[in-house]
């Protein structure tokens, strides 16, 4: 009897457990589902605080933000890279081998989410991270071992797509920005690879990471490392209705077009380049145009606000019409605004002219240089020479999605006449540094969350303000915080990582490694 009643115990219980299983409900997550979900957690979107920090586009009212330099953490990362390790996972499982497109895809995105982490904060957990309940508390490498690790794992991804490409197993389903082209992405992992040299320049002469030989392979070399060859060849974020608007739409224009106004970082310099950019980015202060009768076309008729101002006087400006706007037509007409660029062609030709300023390579900076600002303009429909059409929004209007409720001017351009101008034509050395890297700013905005923050945090250029209205002491903060969780889940590590970095402190005035 005690045996017949255990292998009726036994045989019921095999039974329940068969019958609890739902076959309408996936045990497993297939490797391009994931990978949808990872490269979504990796745009960096418009209208957000990068901006701020960029000191492109800025709060004017404190009810809805500011402009402080009060950082707090930084980027988390950590479960979309176990997102990564799952991807990879799963291709495996499916069938695919041990190099196949999602494996050589994840070594990009290893890359990128660790030094993105580290850019923002210092050092990092990295190779004890990610092991679960293994290990709990991982240690923090330092942010030379993170950027040494992340190049090394952009040249084996280029060498496996390479290799990828050549058998015929060069697919990637699920890719929403390349429609699952392995070419194009080792074109943006090349692209990629370029940017983090630059983010280096600081430690340029360090051995180990032999920054200059790495770059001058690259460029020197393009059957094996493939590059962006125009702005086709962008890794952007592309807006479509009805799921995933741009932030800014027809819909919330009333609510949000006057709460932010443009910088006067960004603003001057494209007037004082007499940029034809202004006209496409922005619209003129209405106050100069209607009370003072300024021409609306006029360059000194677009102002933007010091990010160092107080708020509270800012935004009297702001209701006086003493600023610009953000360009109605271009930002909030549609529902799909424009792609969101996470890695650009108009910024690797910065980044190449940059690199061969510096004299990391042999080539023409000034052909890259021309290139990035043509590429840039064009981004915007401004032919190099020619003549566009300037939409700016009519005072007392009551929508932004009408073309009747805008004012149009016909603006001509002249591609000689504009970079004769001694402040724009590439001047080599010094001089000619600074003019790559204030284009390349011009270039960038909206585009590439921090990679603005992270150029003037690198050099200096452009010139950030500050004052009373950017809050810490009147300092741009160097470096965010680590995430909370740290403090209490992995404290002895934190605190060690601070005390041979930050002096104990996790500092947001703190200087990393790579700025040293």
């Amino acid at each position: 009897m005690p045996v017949l009643l255990a292998l009726t115990v036994s045989s019921c219980k095999k039974t329940f457990l068969a019958d609890s299983i739902n076959n309408n409900v996936p045990t497993s997550v297939p490797a391009s589902l994931l990978l949808n979900g990872i490269e979504y957690n990796m745009v960096d979107f418009p209208d957000n605080s990068p901006e701020i920090y960029d000191q492109y586009y800025i709060y004017n009212y404190n009810y809805y933000g500011n402009n402080q330099y009060n950082f707090g953490s930084g980027d988390n990362y950590y479960t979309t890279l176990k997102n990564v390790i799952l991807m990879e996972q799963q291709a495996e499982k499916a069938g695919s081998p041990a190099v196949n497109p999602y494996s050589a895809i994840g070594k990009f995105f290893r890359a990128y989410f660790f030094s993105k982490m580290s850019l923002e904060e210092g050092d990092i957990p990295m190779t004890q991270a990610l092991q679960g309940l293994s290990n709990l508390s991982p240690k923090y490498d330092t942010q030379k071992a993170v950027m040494i690790q992340s190049l090394a794992w952009l040249e084996s991804a280029n060498s496996d797509m390479t290799a990828l490409i050549a058998s015929g197993n060069s697919s990637l389903a699920g890719d929403f920005f390349y429609s699952g082209s392995l070419s194009q992405w080792q074109k943006a992992v090349n692209a990629f690879h370029i940017r983090l040299l630059l983010e280096l320049s600081k430690q340029a002469a360090d051995a180990d990471l032999n920054v200059p030989a790495q770059f001058a392979g690259i460029v020197s070399n393009p059957a094996k490392y493939p590059l962006m060859a125009s702005s086709s060849d962008n890794l952007q974020f592309i807006f479509v209705g009805p799921n995933n608007y741009y932030p800014q739409t027809p819909d919330n224009f009333g609510q949000n077009g006057s709460r932010q106004n443009s910088s006067q970082t960004y603003i001057k310099l494209l007037t004082t380049f007499q940029d034809p950019r202004v006209y496409a980015v922005a619209e003129p202060a209405r106050h100069l145009v209607d009370d003072l009768h300024q021409s609306p076309t006029d360059f000194a008729s677009f102002v933007g606000a010091d990010p160092g101002l107080d708020l509270g006087i800012m935004y009297a400006n702001a209701n006086a019409q003493d600023y610009s706007f953000l360009n109605r037509h271009r930002y909030y007409s549609t529902y799909t605004g424009e792609p969101s660029v996470q890695i650009g062609y108009p910024e690797l030709m910065f980044n190449i002219a940059e690199g061969i300023n510096r004299g990391w390579a042999t080539g023409n900076a000034e052909s890259y240089y021309i290139a990035g600002i043509q590429a840039s303009m064009a981004s915007y429909s401004i032919p190099a020479t020619g003549s566009f059409t300037a939409y700016f929004y009519k005072p007392g209007s009551t929508g932004v999605a009408s073309i009747s409720n805008y004012d149009t001017y016909l603006i001509n351009t002249n591609w000689n006449t504009y970079y004769g101008q001694p402040a724009v034509k590439y001047a080599g050395s010094t001089t000619g540094l600074t003019q790559i890297l204030q284009q390349k700013y011009l270039a960038l905005f909206r585009h590439s969350g921090l990679e603005a923050y992270f150029q003037f945090r690198r050099t200096g250029v452009p010139a950030f303000t500050t004052g009373p209205g950017t809050g810490n002491g009147q300092r741009i903060a160097l470096r965010f915080q680590y995430p909370s969780s740290e403090q209490s889940a992995n404290t002895a590590n934190y605190n060690a990582a601070l005390a041979s970095q930050y002096g104990g402190n996790d500092d947001i005035n703190g200087t990393m490694w790579v700025l040293k």
